[in-house]
């Protein structure tokens, strides 16, 4: 874990750099000639939303690695990885009904990326809860891994549910064809590019603090129970 250490400080300031960058081209980018100004708020949807997935796949590949080596790193890596996912996942869903009302007139559809969206956050929460249940650590380490990777079936469904079914949501984006209507291209595209990039940073720096935080704790959980325990 020292590594995470090094790079805390220099992913800190790349992070802080290209969170500026990218605010400054979301302030130069025009308005949408549908959606007006109300397009901002998707240069912060869009990339929340990637790094709650990627963070969800952050963790299954922890937890395969510490079901496998039983590495304890591997855990910690995985407890940081579900907080911040669920954090993640909760500014999209939130960022996602503040688009929405203006939008589709609504805050909330039951429409299947929002649902299979919640549904994430709610594998996330329990996660959290279902690690911390347990007395047993390394008991509760090994539950919670087991059910991330089972819980890992509902990415694909997040990803392809707007193509598998006719939902609210549009369509991706990004891989949309050059002419149809939700192609995003020119002024308003840079912004978007920029600040997928920056939250990846973000996330990374944000596993990297937690992860930390956890490491910290669980040593000194350890030095109290030795010091309880004196005898064991």
């Amino acid at each position: 874990m020292n590594i995470l250490k090094k790079i805390q400080l220099p992913l800190g300031l790349l992070t802080l750099i290209s969170l500026a960058v990218g605010a400054w081209y979301v302030y130069q980018a025009p308005a949408d000639f549908q959606q007006g100004g109300a397009v901002r708020i998707l240069y912060v949807h869009v990339p929340s939303a990637k790094m709650a997935l990627l963070s969800y796949l952050f963790l299954t590949v922890a937890s395969v690695l510490y079901l496998w080596k039983r590495w304890e790193g591997a855990d910690i890596v995985a407890e940081a990885a579900t907080a911040v996912g669920a954090a993640f996942t909760a500014l999209t869903l939130a960022s996602g009904a503040i688009w929405g009302k203006p939008m589709w007139g609504t805050w909330w559809a039951w429409d299947a990326r929002l649902t299979s969206m919640l549904v994430l956050l709610i594998i996330y929460k329990g996660l959290m809860v279902l690690r911390h249940s347990l007395d047993d650590p390394v008991k509760g380490a090994r539950a919670t891994a087991i059910l991330a990777i089972i819980g890992g079936v509902d990415l694909p469904i997040i990803h392809y549910s707007v193509v598998w079914w006719r939902t609210l949501h549009q369509p991706p984006s990004l891989t949309a064809a050059e002419n149809s209507s939700v192609h995003i291209s020119g002024p308003l595209l840079p912004p978007l590019l920029i600040l997928s990039g920056a939250f990846i940073l973000l996330g990374l720096y944000m596993v990297t603090v937690k992860a930390r935080q956890i490491e910290a704790r669980r040593r000194l959980d350890a030095l109290e129970a030795a010091r309880m325990h004196p005898d064991e």
